[in-house]
């Protein structure tokens, strides 16, 4: 009895191993998770939603996952470049903006200083 049960697994083995029937890997999951929480339903459903991605995606779950967070990563950093460049236009815009109004102001200044002192020194028929 023994012996057949042998002769029976160990068939069954080299057939996975030998012919690569189907990938080893996708029984190993399923297979520890099946062992470890007793739960064969739950081993069956990962089995089959595996499956499923990878029909769907040409993925693994795995990988699928992580090409999604590594999408993620690239988006976010690509949004805090923009921000950058946009903080840095925007300052840039300020500085010329001051620039601008400092000049409006001094100009201003002298044209009201000019105005006083001509009528302190009572200049104001002569223009200049």
């Amino acid at each position: 009895m023994v012996t057949k049960l042998i002769r029976i697994s160990t068939i069954i083995l080299s057939f996975f191993f030998l012919t690569g029937f189907t990938p080893m890997l996708s029984f190993v999951g399923p297979g520890v998770t099946a062992l470890t929480s007793g739960n064969i339903y739950k081993a069956s459903a990962q089995f089959i939603i595996n499956k499923k991605i990878e029909k769907e995606t040409g993925k693994n779950s795995l990988t699928l996952v992580k090409t999604f967070v590594e999408d993620e990563i690239n988006k976010k950093s690509h949004k805090n470049s923009f921000e950058e460049d946009l903080k840095q236009l925007v300052k840039k815009r300020i500085k010329i903006t001051r620039k601008k109004l400092d000049d409006q102001n001094f100009e201003k200044l002298v044209k009201k200083r000019i105005k006083i002192t001509r009528s302190v020194l009572k200049l104001n028929n002569i223009n200049q």
